[in-house]
């Protein structure tokens, strides 16, 4: 599995003043306890959870379960039968047991320079437990579902740990997404209240969430399912509510929070992450992965509406004890020295990003990063989506000045934590690889026919076995969650992403293998986008395909057949833009839109994708097209290209 020994050739090595300091300071150590963690996880992972607070200890075996669906129900089920409650650990356990309440738990940065405050660990527990007063106010109560559609301020972080607190589910929408969208996961996850903000800026645009929410709710009564309370006051109700508040103890299963991610079907999915299992896993890889330690300050520029906001600027910093940075605004506002100038403010020492950030600010070439210090720098790390080796170089070069290592994590919501990271001090690096598997994690290489491959190989990435932190179900359907992740190779974890393992063992990430675009690291179903599209009564058809993008990764190429009698026009074209952007969020809207009088079908009727991501890109190279039902609609589809299409 892991190599006996690191390569010596082509890599890059930790200098050692950081070998001295961290917690896995060579190879060979990291293999020892990697061989410990797949073959004792009981060991391994109890030495973990010692480091937290268990109301009743976990009876039976510490990590159970079932990944083949031809031997029944698949199931994880971790410390079966302990009691513990997550926001006590990460807040009450650290200011009573480590005598941590006056250190920073958060520097809050607004979106305009200036706009900042900070939270200590005893201000947020204070602020916590009068908002969860405040839920059990408006009657919510252990198991229910609260949605909360709320701008990267302190008051999300509140919200979120209040639900876990009282053992409420929290179901978090990041605010770039639709009023349809979140109208969409309010009635999936049954949700008995809505915790939005008026609105905020981002950049020097407006977005007023409070339209967007009230928009969502409406939709949500058209339909019949739910009757919301509206328009009651955060402060109003802080103002009058304790803040004493007793943690609910919750089973190690009881679930922790719900988030959707898109699903290749074209309706999202609704993960479901469990108590002690998530902590577990996401205290010890941001512990491991980032080198944490009590003196450093880690920035991590992610949303707290997708996954890395919740492991890795929520639970998992928490649960160390330390002090992040929580960013509300973008990169290049109100110029493109931002993050630098942040970096430097609060002598950031671990910063981790994604590759479509990094990218866009290549573009503006060195001096707004040399302009600023960032001498407080030690480990730079990447997450959303595979980092080509290009802007991997540029990160190491010229943001850490070639001193700081950089840890490209790959991981899913699914997974709830990494799956497949360097160790900053342990691994030798390869730029553009995810490199090997974290603690627990054992990943394998299939072939279609669903053999495992040995050595230098590629195909499809799957884990053989689980790990604390891994999913438990789709919310509501744990038909689709057997169906998406364990019926395609019965007995593993199936991905959805391909891989390729170098002569060296290194694990190499190659992108989506199913109907999914990874577009500035947010995961976006094609079935959804093509839903979208043909939702307009001018499309009788829509198919959508990915095609590579300098700043985003993937970028949605949209092609349209028409109904009958009507003409594509530029006013058409962005009405189908606005449709989508309505339907989805902004973070869908297609980049090119491309009428397409016939698609590309075999004579069974099903559309080769395969055959429009060339057509997008410009390739002529088809290859085999014997399968296809009308080859003529081949050379109309080139002429129609929209030609800034790369």
């Amino acid at each position: 599995m892991i190599p006996d020994k690191a390569p010596k050739k082509d890599v890059l090595h930790a200098a050692e003043d950081l070998k001295k300091e961290a917690h896995i300071s060579s190879f060979e150590t990291f293999k020892e306890l990697y061989e410990k963690s797949v073959e004792s996880p009981e060991e391994f992972w109890g030495d973990v959870a010692k480091d937290f607070f268990w109301k009743t200890k976990h009876t039976g075996q510490f990590l159970d379960y079932n990944f083949d669906v031809t031997k029944g129900k698949i199931f994880v089920k971790c410390m079966e039968g302990a009691t513990t409650n997550i926001c006590y650990n990460i807040l009450d356990h650290n200011i009573h047991e480590r005598q941590l309440g006056d250190r920073v738990a958060f520097y809050w940065e607004g979106n305009e320079p200036g706009d900042e405050k900070t939270v200590t660990y005893r201000e947020l527990l204070e602020q916590v437990c009068k908002f969860a007063n405040v839920l059990k106010s408006q009657g919510v109560k252990k198991g229910d579902r609260v949605s909360i559609y709320m701008p990267m301020v302190i008051e999300l972080v509140v919200a979120m740990l209040a639900c876990a607190r009282i053992g409420a589910v929290h179901s978090i929408v990041f605010a770039g997404f639709s009023a349809e969208s979140l109208c969409e996961r309010i009635i999936d996850s049954q949700c008995s209240l809505l915790i939005t903000a008026d609105g905020f800026y981002r950049g020097d645009k407006l977005i007023s969430l409070k339209v967007i929410a009230d928009e969502a709710l409406q939709k949500c009564r058209d339909k019949n399912r739910f009757q919301m309370q509206v328009d009651l006051c955060w402060h109003t109700l802080m103002e009058e509510a304790s803040n004493e508040c007793e943690p609910v103890w919750c089973e190690s299963e009881d679930p922790l929070f719900i988030l959707y991610t898109s699903g290749s079907t074209g309706k999202p999915k609704g993960v479901l992450h469990t108590v002690s299992g998530y902590m577990l896993y996401t205290a010890a890889t941001f512990k491991l992965v980032f080198d944490y330690h009590p003196d450093d300050i880690y920035w991590c520029t992610a949303d707290i509406g997708w996954i890395t906001g919740h492991s890795y600027i929520t639970y998992g910093p928490l649960a160390n004890g330390a002090s992040s940075v929580l960013f509300e605004g973008l990169p290049t506002y109100p110029d493109v020295s931002r993050m630098w100038q942040i970096v430097d403010k609060y002598q950031v020492s671990k910063f981790y990003t994604a590759p479509t950030a990094i990218r866009l600010l290549m573009k503006y070439g060195t001096e707004p990063v040399h302009k600023c210090k960032r001498t407080s720098l030690k480990i730079l790390g990447t997450v959303g989506e595979p980092i080509n080796p290009e802007a991997w170089q540029w990160f190491y070069s010229v943001v850490g000045d070639k001193r700081c290592p950089v840890v490209d994590t790959f991981w899913q919501t699914e997974t709830g934590g990494h799956v497949l990271t360097p160790l900053p001090a342990a691994t030798p690096l390869k730029p553009g690889s995810a490199t090997f598997p974290f603690f627990g994690v054992v990943p394998a290489i299939l072939n279609e026919s669903g053999e495992e491959l040995e050595g230098p190989s590629e195909g499809y990435l799957v884990f053989k076995q689980p790990w604390p932190g891994v999913m438990r179900t789709v919310y509501g359907n744990h038909e689709r969650f057997e169906a998406t992740y364990f019926k395609k190779f019965p007995g593993y974890y199936v991905t959805g992403d391909g891989c390729r393992r170098d002569k060296d063992g290194y694990y190499w990430i190659t992108g989506r293998i199913d109907d999914m675009l990874n577009v500035s690291g947010h995961l976006l179903s094609t079935a959804e986008v093509e839903s979208a599209l043909v939702e307009h009564q001018a499309v009788a058809e829509a198919a959508v395909v990915g095609t590579p993008h300098p700043v985003k990764g993937e970028s949605l190429y949209c092609f349209v057949t028409l109904a009958d009698g009507i003409s594509y026009t530029a006013a058409l074209e962005a009405e189908l833009r606005q449709q989508v952007r309505e339907r989805i969020g902004a973070i869908a809207t297609p980049d090119y839109i491309q009428n397409a009088p016939g698609l590309p079908k075999t004579r069974s009727g099903k559309i080769m994708r395969r055959v429009l991501r060339k057509i997008a890109s410009n390739q002529r190279d088809m290859g085999d097209v014997s399968t296809l039902a009308d080859s003529t609609v081949l050379e109309q589809l080139f002429e129609n290209r929209c030609g800034t299409a790369m």
